[in-house]
């Protein structure tokens, strides 16, 4: 028969068995902290990376994706590079790709966590792009012309891309080559682009299509659906904040 316990018995080795794992886990975890802030790339840091350059106040989180070809990237300014972020130059590794940056980022530019930047031809980031995790952005397309021939084996078809300042990539957007993006580009979630996309267009799709856009006299087309957000004066706190967004919720309220 399974022995009574008293319900505020203590069992003193499994208790002492719960406070080594919580021990182990608060070492671990630690443990990580320390190895990421330590991994991460920066200009004062570069670890084993040589790149072009490193503007100030640019990270590359830790631990990194597939990174090669540095001599021909350059990143500017503030630019945030989530973890497991592929950045390359050329085909391979070992490769003299001339005199020229191929892979440009410009000034506060955020790829988000698993993204991939591939690039043997030019491309080419405008300042504060915001792009979401797991964007495709590359100058190399596999091509098929040999039906005799893996596809994998084939050469492929490249073009530069360029993406304009402000514009904003949804996760998991693929940008193919020879895509040019204009300035406050918008790409939903999951949209494939090829091609010229103009300035202030939101795009969706794949293929991508544009499904917004801004006209100087008329404004958006088709109109906007919600009010355009208002940002939160300086000073105002937490309990202020909601106290505006649910009346009579704040201090005081009956």
């Amino acid at each position: 028969m399974p022995k009574n316990r008293n319900t505020f018995s203590f069992d003193a080795p499994e208790a002492l068995r719960a406070w080594g794992r919580r021990a182990a886990s608060r070492a671990v975890h630690h443990g990580w902290r320390w190895v990421q802030r330590a991994g991460a790339v920066t200009a004062e840091h570069p670890g084993p990376y040589r790149f072009a350059r490193i503007g100030p106040a640019t990270r590359l989180a830790f631990p990194l994706g597939t990174v090669f070809g540095e001599r021909w990237i350059e990143l500017g300014d503030h630019c945030i590079i989530g973890e497991q972020v592929t950045l390359t130059a050329g085909m391979m590794p070992g490769l003299d790709l001339g005199p020229e940056p191929v892979l440009t980022l410009g000034n506060g530019v955020v790829l988000g966590r698993g993204s991939h930047v591939v690039a043997s031809r030019r491309v080419t980031f405008g300042d504060d792009v915001f792009c979401g995790p797991y964007v495709y952005v590359t100058s190399d397309n596999h091509s098929y012309d040999d039906p005799d021939q893996p596809i994998g084996r084939q050469w492929p078809r490249s073009a530069p891309v360029t993406i304009g300042s402000g514009s904003w990539l949804g996760t998991g957007a693929v940008i193919l080559p020879g895509a040019r993006l204009g300035r406050n580009v918008v790409v939903a979630a999951g949209a494939v682009v090829r091609g010229e996309v103009p300035d202030h267009c939101v795009v969706a799709g794949a293929p991508a299509k544009i499904v917004r856009r801004w006209e100087p006299d008329t404004g958006w087309i088709p109109p906007l659906r919600t009010p355009t957000p208002v940002p939160i004066p300086d000073g105002v706190t937490p309990e202020q904040l909601l106290s505006l967004e649910n009346p009579g919720s704040g201090p005081g309220a009956v």
